[in-house]
């Protein structure tokens, strides 16, 4: 939508310069005037009209450079925020795999020291069994 108002402001520049530029040349045809006087209002006129119609693509140009920016800037902006949840979600997602093995090593770690008492238990028992009374 936003471009179609770019190209109607155009169109209406355009339009608005030609048809001053016919007016001033059919104005300076009808006036009284000798043909070398004609002749330089013509020369300036025309000159007036290029350095309006230059004028105007400038400012057209630069408003779409500002568009251009301000969208490529917008895409940027929209990419790094995704990229950023990404990152934010792969993050909570390593935390929690990293959680779930650190409660699995820490269970394992007390399985085995569960074991090693036992056996020790075990051990204390049979050398015990195994020593005579006095």
């Amino acid at each position: 939508m936003a471009e179609n108002d770019g190209s109607s402001s155009a169109e209406k520049l355009t339009f608005l310069l030609i048809g001053a530029g016919i007016g001033a040349t059919l104005a300076l045809l009808f006036a009284p005037k000798s043909g070398r006087e004609l002749r330089g209002n013509i020369a300036d006129y025309t000159k007036r009209g290029v350095d309006a119609a230059g004028d105007g693509a400038r400012q057209i140009g630069a408003r779409a450079s500002e568009l251009y920016d301000s969208t490529a800037r917008e895409r940027a902006q929209g990419a790094y925020g995704a990229a950023r949840e990404r990152v934010s979600q792969s993050a909570e997602a390593v935390a929690d795999v990293a959680s779930r093995q650190k409660e699995q090593i820490q269970a394992a770690i007390e399985a085995g020291k569960q074991a090693y008492r036992e056996e020790k238990r075990k051990a204390g028992e049979i050398s015990g069994a195994a020593e005579p009374e006095v």
